[in-house]
């Protein structure tokens, strides 16, 4: 479906009660840290996220610093927002800066503060969901933009900073549904930046991959009988014949991880989220009744070092072989390779530009980079990859614990600063590179 595209006039925007905008140089602190703030306290959360809320405080913003603005909508409901600073030589390959609008439920009950209070204590520790996942980074970019904006400079290249929904359930919705689209092929992409994790030390965390999400299901049939009878083949012990050499599949991963032979980005995580079997009553399961199915869910992270098809060898033929009656599906399966048959990773040598474009402004900004690593999970990168766009996951968080999706979840103050003046540099550099076209050659053999 074509996307609805709303362009927001000035009289939209006026009606808006807008954060503290300040596009003045000089800000305090807590100008900046209050903007930051008021975003988090915007409950976006799973499964109904309040998107009307970010979209008006992220059009403030824009409008405030001067941006170009659009309102995409792919699925009604579920607002893409696109900022654009168009730059001297729009015909070059852009800049695109990505973060999600959307955040994961909070048990309330077990956080020191409410999780959508955006509450900072006396050691400058700003607790909310989204604080490190990944409001922190949305809101950074635009900060960065107001620095270079009120600084005078000017552009080489087209930058657009796009805020997405529905990453946390998966992205379909959003980036995936943009990527597809013509506007998107217009953008002419040349480097994508994205979220990463926190580092609880003082390096900073750059991923060039993702694992791929393998969710599957395994499913076994049987007679049904008696509680008291023994025979072959009834579908709870097929069901845990399989689940054991999955097991012992998962312990050989988890091995190279203790071993400090592998991250867990470069493995293989398989972990089983659900059992279903038995016959169940209003007051409980038949207990003299052996079921006549049974099956189990798995989510499973597929490392793109990992061969696709030894791995689907190995479910078909081992943990769901049709001669015990079982079978096999997918409730999502993402791909390991890009349109050219290429793993999904980015290249971090001399063949791509930007890494050391990256490299050198993290180093000017003061900071020190980590060697790449394969981000755990999945996030919106994969769909750039996939089109063979140069993608990082990257978040500047250093000397801070990994609370995405966990109990008080936060960013100290001083590190969001700082990942302010960090962007300020990469997006500078990246907005000044000269490199003309040549940095697009490999996407364009796609």
């Amino acid at each position: 479906m074509m996307a609805r595209v709303a362009v927001f006039a000035l009289t939209l925007l006026a009606v808006v009660t807008p954060p503290v905008l300040g596009a003045r140089d000089g800000d305090s602190e807590d100008v900046v840290l209050e903007r930051f703030r008021e975003y988090l306290r915007i409950t976006s959360v799973h499964p109904s996220p309040d998107y009307a809320a970010t979209t008006r405080l992220l059009l403030a913003h824009a409008s405030s610093i001067s941006l170009q603005s659009r309102v995409l909508e792919y699925v009604e409901g579920k607002p893409l927002v696109l900022l654009t600073w168009v730059g001297r030589e729009p015909q070059l390959p852009s800049v695109l800066l990505n973060s999600h609008t959307d955040v994961v439920p909070a048990e309330k009950a077990k956080w020191l503060h409410p999780p959508f209070d955006a509450h900072m204590d006396e050691a400058g520790n700003i607790f909310a969901r989204g604080s490190q996942d990944m409001k922190c980074v949305g809101m950074q970019y635009l900060e960065a933009l107001r620095v270079l904006k009120n600084s005078g400079f000017q552009p080489l290249r087209t930058l657009h900073v796009t805020f997405v929904p529905d990453e946390e359930i998966g992205g379909h919705d959003g980036m995936g549904k943009f990527v597809a689209s013509p506007l998107f092929q217009e953008l002419n992409v040349g480097v994508v930046l994205d979220e990463g994790i926190a580092s609880p030390d003082s390096h900073y965390r750059v991923f060039n991959g993702e694992r791929s999400p393998w969710w599957f299901i395994i499913k076994s049939v049987g007679s049904p009988a008696h509680g008291s009878k023994l025979f072959d083949n009834s579908a709870m012990e097929n069901l845990m014949k399989s689940l054991e050499p999955i097991m012992r599949y998962r312990q050989s991963q988890f091995d190279l991880v203790k071993a400090g032979l592998a991250a867990q980005g470069e493995v293989v995580s398989v972990n089983p989220v659900y059992l279903k079997a038995g016959t169940p009553t209003p007051t409980g399961f038949v207990m003299n009744l052996q079921p006549s199915e049974a099956e189990a869910g798995f989510d499973m992270r597929v490392s793109p070092l990992t061969d696709p098809n030894m791995l689907e060898s190995r479910l078909k033929n081992e943990w769901a072989p049709a001669s015990r009656n079982m079978t096999y599906s997918f409730k999502q399966k993402e791909p390991l390779l890009n349109k050219k048959g290429l793993p999904l990773i980015t290249a971090v040598d001399e063949s791509n530009p930007w890494w050391p474009l990256l490299q050198a402004a993290i180093s000017e900004a003061g900071g020190k980079l980590g060697k790449p690593e394969i981000f755990p999970a999945a996030t919106d990168c994969r769909y750039l990859r996939h089109e063979g766009i140069p993608a990082f996951g990257f978040s500047p968080m250093v000397n801070t614990p990994v609370l995405l999706h966990d109990h008080n979840e936060f960013i100290n103050k001083g590190e969001y600063l700082k990942g302010i003046d960090v962007y300020v540099h990469i997006i500078r550099k990246f907005l000044a590179f000269e490199g003309g076209h040549s940095d697009m050659a490999s996407r364009a053999e796609l």
